[in-house]
């Protein structure tokens, strides 16, 4: 059996490649950036009013004062969306401007639309009224002020959000550069499980393989239900893999007979196949019997995880997410860091990940408790918990005040953090 590090080392060296396409930025949300995506172009593409007002080159204000006033004589109007006008411009003259209309050339400062006097009146206005001095570059959206020409915009490994979306768009970019979407093939095993919804004591209602096609979105992968296996399908499960490693899957998933009973058969069946790394069994609780293998020469894995729904759960959580965000070039979950609000006792080379509650004081600290049930049955306790706490080996006592890490159950730390 080794440690939670150690398995975590090996599914750094397991990885399987996922190779790129190239999509259309609209629609890109919840994928990941194959490469960094630059702009194309300066956003403003050209100085711009920041307000409605009128343009003044802030020259012809030099000498202005209460009792040396000027008339500016108003040239024309600017709306958004014009095409700039060239014109020679002359001391004290102006141009009416509305946020957004490029600056014409001569022009370098803006006075706010409330700040304007009109002559002879604003009805009949042919001129603006000023009697102080006006800074230089008021108001204006300066030419790539937001991003220059061959900046950065995005960096390779990103998950793209609707404002990554708005930014492509901003800019111009049609299309980009994506990891493809793993592909997920999941088996439910074993006699109990039905996917019937009245069934008899003896029988269990099939959740793991709806709660993780749940994750699907969150946790950037395609699902398909291959549906249960029974407890003698020995046979085929190994011709399930067999199709899998000539398909386009990525990753077979099981859930259930990874233990030692006498129906346990994955384990023995993923050996018959040549593989370049295989761990069964982590000093963990919940999900201690979880296996993990990568096929030969092929750019496939599977992950065997346990069937009871907490450490089916908790090892998709804690093995198969960070697996498939090393796949994807994603950078590496950062925990939440939170004070523990009660004593939790463990085994010492044991990693723990535990359902709690996490929460907010009223003072700004951020909290945790550990939940009561933490059987891996014990799904009440589940829906009660919004956070995972996972407590490392090498500690037994964990002492209310500690500060531990966390993670949410049902999306990266990522999409937050």
């Amino acid at each position: 059996m080794i440690s939670y590090k150690q398995s975590k080392h090996r599914l750094k060296r397991s990885k399987i490649l996922i190779r790129n396409e190239t999509i259309k930025s609209i629609n890109c949300l919840n994928r990941v950036s194959a490469s960094n995506i630059y702009s194309e172009v300066n956003n403003p593409a050209a100085d711009n009013a920041a307000f409605d007002g009128f343009a003044i080159n802030s020259k012809d204000t030099k000498n202005l004062t209460k009792k040396k006033n000027k008339l500016f004589k108003i040239l024309g109007s600017v709306a958004a969306g014009d095409k700039p006008f060239n014109l020679k411009r002359k001391k004290f003259q102006t141009v009416e401007i509305m946020t957004g209309g490029i600056i014409p050339k001569g022009f370098d400062t803006i006075i706010p639309i409330e700040q304007i006097v009109f002559y002879p009146n604003k009805k009949k206005s042919s001129y603006i009224f000023l009697d102080r001095k006006i800074k230089k570059f008021q108001h204006i959206r300066f030419k790539g002020s937001d991003f220059k020409k061959k900046d950065l915009l995005i960096k390779k490994g990103t998950i793209l959000k609707s404002n990554h979306i708005m930014a492509l768009k901003t800019l111009g970019i049609k299309n980009i550069k994506v990891k493809k979407i793993p592909k997920i093939l999941f088996f439910s095993t074993g006699n109990e499980i039905t996917n019937q919804e009245k069934i008899p004591d003896w029988k269990i209602r099939n959740s793991n393989s709806y709660y993780i096609q749940s994750l699907n979105k969150n946790f950037l992968f395609d699902f398909t239900n291959g549906g249960i296996l029974r407890d003698k399908d020995e046979l085929t499960f190994e011709k399930k893999i067999k199709k899998m490693l000539n398909s386009k899957i990525d990753i077979i998933i099981t859930s259930g007979a990874v233990s030692a009973g006498k129906f346990d058969y994955v384990p023995s069946v993923v050996k018959k196949f040549k593989l370049s790394s295989f761990f069964k069994g982590i000093a963990i609780r919940p999900g201690k019997p979880i296996l993990f293998a990568k096929f030969r020469g092929k750019q496939k894995a599977i992950f065997g995880l346990p069937g009871n729904p907490i450490s089916s759960a908790a090892c998709f959580r804690f093995f198969v997410y960070p697996y498939l965000q090393d796949l994807l070039g994603i950078e590496e979950e950062k925990p939440l860091k939170a004070i523990l609000k009660n004593k939790f006792t463990k085994k010492n080379n044991f990693t723990r990940f535990v359902k709690s509650k996490i929460y907010t004081t009223q003072n700004g600290k951020v909290e945790v408790e550990v939940l009561k049930g933490q059987e891996s049955f014990r799904i009440q306790s589940f829906i009660k918990s919004n956070i995972w706490t996972l407590l490392p080996s090498g500690k037994s006592n964990f002492k209310k005040g500690d500060i531990v890490d966390c993670f949410f159950p049902n999306h990266p730390n990522k999409i937050l953090f």
